[in-house]
């Protein structure tokens, strides 16, 4: 059977699994659609936590970058595997005790104050739209070439499926479906992953091909990426070319950012007690390490396989994987000096090869000839991955909109039903704004991420921090701190990459840190205002102190037992 013939019946099967699983556990009360109603598993949790987690950016986007960053792309390794352990250790246990179901309810109750609940609800609002139109860039990429649709037709195929079982199940169908995802998204990463590190180096754990020796005797498979890479005129695949303090400022948006996303932080809430919670964030990472173990090493296989099959070959006798991605607008081949042979070199002048990043891992078994059902297995994790995402980012725009703007500030009188209608008509709103911006992307999918993560670290982080371990913290400082944050590293994102892009050079850029490292600097200046303003304005009331004391510290922690 064809490729196109497997998509179907795997994309189909996967897809009518994850509608099953909606329409068996959709959400009948507010509290099903918000948190779950509060009863799952913490290995169920730790399931829909790592499929949350594992967007399009970790499962499409992320071996892309490796591929043609090489030792600059690890800055996403580290810094989105670090943030995981942030918020697990330091974030998610307290948050969990607080009993909030949003960041915004945390932001509204622990700074007392309306206004600072409306500014965490547009932030949270600003961050998910940021993030979620990645996710429809990845779902319109994997229609696009294995359903041979538009880009276009596949992002509203795609809006339509995530808008079926996020608005119909809320968190609880959410929850469920993604357990499902995880298992497809994982399977599918794993297996093309294992038989083309059995084809080039021999083993079948990819975490240790990627450090060995080829098999047909030419050397160790990264110093012969290396050597390509150079003959080529680009830099070593092992070296870096980042500045250390952009490398530092993005692993570091990356790893705050992650704890100040929404849509993570509110599965912490689908478990019973907080010991569950820190349960199923162990669960969670020991999933997330599956994948992110094997990503450099897919990277490195799809960039040695692709060179090998392109590079100095004749146009006349392209690889079908080439022909197959061409059709998709995502691999443009242009023989510049009419010779027939295909240049692939640093020099973009004479570069007659032109390849999207976020179609290396999606292309992966097309270039190695694995068989077809292997290449549509991959485009149905691929879906999994992107879908996961996108279902548990409207379920934070649908919440922030109806719990936090509407029940909590503006219509406060509102039934349980009415809300329930709002936060299902902000779903079907917010799925249609991500899929605009799922059209017209304003990058790559991982670098939409990135942005998505730094104004989450440049506006959430400080506020969540200093809620949960500063007293002295009020609704002054929190408000002014937000946006501070959003602003600056709105405006430092929107300048360099949309107003003026010729000036997006490290040169210009300040102390040489990249828009996506911004938000790092952004989170600095929110510290630095939220901790200057609460100092000059009165502080919390007593209530409140005490309630970041018990958050903390519970009652009777630590006092001598007498008998």
């Amino acid at each position: 059977m064809g490729i196109l013939t497997w998509t179907y019946i795997i994309v189909g099967i996967t897809f009518a699994i994850y509608i099953g699983i909606a329409i068996w556990s959709r959400a009948g009360s507010t509290k099903e659609f918000y948190v779950a109603g509060g009863g799952v598993s913490p290995l169920a949790n730790g399931l829909a936590t790592a499929a949350d987690w594992m967007s399009a950016a970790s499962f499409i986007s992320m071996a892309g970058l490796i591929s043609f960053m090489g030792y600059d792309g690890s800055v996403y390794l580290m810094g989105w595997t670090g943030g995981y352990v942030l918020l697990a250790l330091l974030l998610a246990p307290y948050l969990r005790k607080f009993g909030k179901f949003t960041v915004p309810d945390f932001v509204g109750d622990r700074y007392y104050s309306k206004t600072a609940r409306l500014v965490a609800v547009i932030c949270a609002i600003f961050i998910s739209f940021t993030y979620v139109a990645g996710q429809m860039r990845g779902v319109g990429i994997v229609f696009s070439r294995f359903l041979e649709v538009e880009i276009e037709t596949g992002v509203i195929i795609g809006m339509i499926i995530v808008l079926f079982y996020s608005v119909l199940g809320g968190m609880k169908g959410i929850t469920y479906t993604q357990v499902a995802q995880f298992c497809v998204l994982i399977i599918a990463y794993m297996v093309p992953a294992i038989f083309i590190s059995i084809m080039l180096v021999g083993t079948p754990i990819p975490q240790i091909g990627l450090g060995s020796e080829l098999t047909d005797g030419s050397g160790y498979l990264l110093d012969r990426l290396d050597g390509l890479l150079t003959e080529l005129g680009f830099g070593a695949y092992t070296s870096g070319s980042k500045a250390k303090i952009d490398v530092f400022f993005i692993t570091a948006a990356l790893m705050v950012g992650t704890a100040g996303l929404p849509h993570v932080i509110v599965r912490f809430f689908t478990v019973p007690r907080v010991k569950d919670a820190r349960r199923s964030a162990g669960f969670a990472l020991l999933f997330i390490a599956i994948l992110y173990t094997t990503a450099p090493a897919v990277g490195a296989f799809g960039m040695y396989n692709m060179l090998s099959t392109t590079s100095n070959q004749p146009i006349a006798s392209m690889p079908q994987w080439v022909e197959n991605w061409q059709k998709t607008g995502l691999i443009g081949v242009n023989d510049k000096n009419a010779d027939g042979i295909i240049q692939y070199v640093q020099d973009a002048e004479r570069n007659e090869l032109m390849i999207d990043k976020d179609i290396m891992v999606l292309a992966n078994p097309e270039i190695a000839r694995l068989p077809n059902w292997v290449v549509a297995l991959v485009a149905a994790g691929g879906l999994a991955a992107a879908l996961s995402t996108a279902a548990g980012l409207l379920l934070v725009i649908s919440s922030a909109i109806s719990h936090d703007l509407l029940k909590k500030s503006v219509m406060t009188g509102i039934s349980e039903k009415q809300e329930l209608v709002a936060a299902r008509v902000a779903a079907t709103a917010a799925v249609v704004i991500a899929g605009y911006f799922g059209i017209n992307p304003p990058g790559f999918v991982a670098e939409v991420v990135a942005f998505a993560f730094g104004l989450a670290a440049a506006s959430f982080f400080p506020v969540i921090i200093m809620g949960i371990f500063s007293t002295r913290m009020n609704k002054e400082g929190a408000i002014w701190g937000m946006i501070t944050g959003l602003l600056f590293t709105i405006g430092y994102i929107l300048y360099f990459k949309f107003i003026n892009p010729a000036a997006n050079v490290p040169e210009n850029w300040i102390f040489r840190i990249s828009p996506e490292g911004i938000g790092t600097l952004g989170m600095l200046l929110n510290f630095v205002v939220c901790t200057v303003v609460s100092r000059f304005t009165p502080p919390p009331p007593l209530h409140i102190q005490e309630l970041v004391e018990d958050i903390r510290i519970p009652r009777g922690a630590g006092e001598a037992v007498h008998h």
